[in-house]
């Protein structure tokens, strides 16, 4: 079998997995895992371009995600004028301070390098005069906006802008962060950039989590507007309702189903076009020279290119494709819960996607995207259906039954260490392997 063929196969068996969901289980089912998995290969698309095409082992995926969704939430969601009456003011004043406190630390630190160490303790003192200005002007602000109505406000609100902008503006919110991480990590060894990809991270979370006159924080920002229609306003257009009845099931599902269809199609058009940019970014010169970069940064730099440069480059672009993928899933999502964003699922998950799939290969991302957002989720249904196939002969309540069937929801970790292990024993470069061109 030629490995075009065997590439379509696989997606075409992926195809067949979720007509097999759709019948087994529910269509609805079927679409909500599809467009899922849809986000979940963008991901690991962006992934793929650090670690794929440069050697960038960047574990710090979750807190490029959650300024994605952060992107959503601004963009979308009507401003809060009590919020705004409150401590806007005071909000802007201690951005414009902290702005003049990093051009000041930035102004001091290029004029006192002939100062020696007493150039350190200069810039620090200037960086503490105006933190603590700043913070004297934003906290009372702060305290202000969290206290307007606290149920359903406590924070300024966004833009109310239709949320399909928050997707390009999560990838800047994304790449803007990358290019301060990458600044900061770029160069050192891969062990020490995922530590501090990692940390960083966690320090986004953390800000979401506590800034709540920004986010809401804990609190949880609800009813983000859609890009599809509702299903009640389809349920009373008269014109769906004529299609709807063309079919033999309710109305409900029939809207259920048009606005997950809707989902679809605006995912799969994100997924085609960086999908397509990516493989053109791929077979490019600007390709080889990345993949040069990341087999042999020493003889690359020898033949002068500039290798941390290239480093932050390839950083910033695939951090701005996850962040692009988490606006998507806040937008899927209909909220923004920062609480949600989880090492597990923003960053292992999509790990192993790319492992799967195949590093380096754009398509084996988006395969290895589906294979495992596909039996994440499914992994617990198929686990009731085997615990109770093998215990069938038992009592109701027999114990070991019972043990087995409320054992079933911890399949999802056997079964991703299991697709993982044979993988890595049959298929050691991905079930798509990069090809060297």
């Amino acid at each position: 079998m030629s490995l075009s063929v065997r590439n379509l196969s696989m997606f075409a068996l992926m195809a067949l997995l979720f007509v097999t969901v759709g019948f087994v289980q529910s269509w609805d089912v079927s679409l909500a895992l599809l467009n899922m998995c849809i986000i979940s290969a963008i991901m690991a698309l962006g992934v793929n371009i650090q670690w794929g095409y440069a050697g960038l082992f960047n574990v710090g995926t979750m807190g490029f995600a959650a300024l994605g969704g952060l992107a959503a939430m601004l963009v979308s969601v009507p401003p809060v004028a009590g919020a705004w009456q409150a401590g806007g003011v005071g909000i802007f004043g201690g951005l414009v301070a902290a702005l003049l406190t990093v051009a000041a630390g930035v102004a001091i630190w290029r004029r006192t390098a002939r100062l020696g160490r007493r150039r350190y303790w200069l810039t620090g003192l200037v960086v503490l005069v105006g933190y603590i200005i700043m913070r004297a002007i934003i906290d009372p602000a702060v305290e202000a906006i969290e206290a307007v109505d606290v149920t359903t406000a406590g924070f300024l609100g966004g833009l109310g802008l239709p949320i399909v902008f928050s997707w390009l503006v999560g990838g800047i919110f994304a790449a803007g962060a990358a290019w301060v991480v990458g600044k900061i990590s770029l160069g050192l060894r891969s062990d020490y950039l995922a530590i501090a990809t990692l940390g960083i991270s966690e320090i986004i979370i953390y800000f979401l989590k506590f800034e709540e006159w920004l986010t809401r924080g804990v609190k949880n920002v609800t009813g983000l507007p859609r890009p599809v229609p509702y299903e009640i306003e389809l349920k009373q257009s008269p014109a769906f309702q004529s299609w709807a009845s063309g079919f033999d099931t309710n109305i409900e599902t029939v809207a259920s189903l048009t606005v997950k269809l809707c989902y679809a199609g605006l995912f799969s058009v994100v997924l085609l076009v960086v999908l397509y940019l990516s493989e053109v970014a791929l077979r490019s010169p600007w390709g080889r020279m990345m993949r040069a970069i990341r087999d042999n940064e020493t003889a690359a730099a020898a033949m002068g290119k500039n290798v941390t440069s290239r480093h932050l480059q390839v950083f910033i672009l695939g951090s701005a494709v996850v962040g692009i993928a988490g606006a998507m899933l806040t937008t899927l999502d209909g909220q923004f819960n920062p609480p949600t964003y989880q090492p597990l699922r923003f960053t292992f998950l999509i790990w192993v996607m790319v492992i799967i799939g195949g590093s380096g290969n754009n398509w084996g991302a988006v395969l290895g995207g589906f294979i495992i957002w596909f039996f994440w989720i499914e992994a617990e249904p198929i686990g009731l259906w085997l615990m109770g196939a093998l215990t069938s002969g038992m009592a109701p309540d027999h114990w070991l039954r019972l043990h087995l069937i409320e054992s079933a929801a911890h399949m999802r970790l056997l079964t991703m260490g299991l697709v993982l292990l044979l993988v890595l024993r049959f298929a050691p470069r991905g079930l798509i392997p990069e090809i060297k061109r």
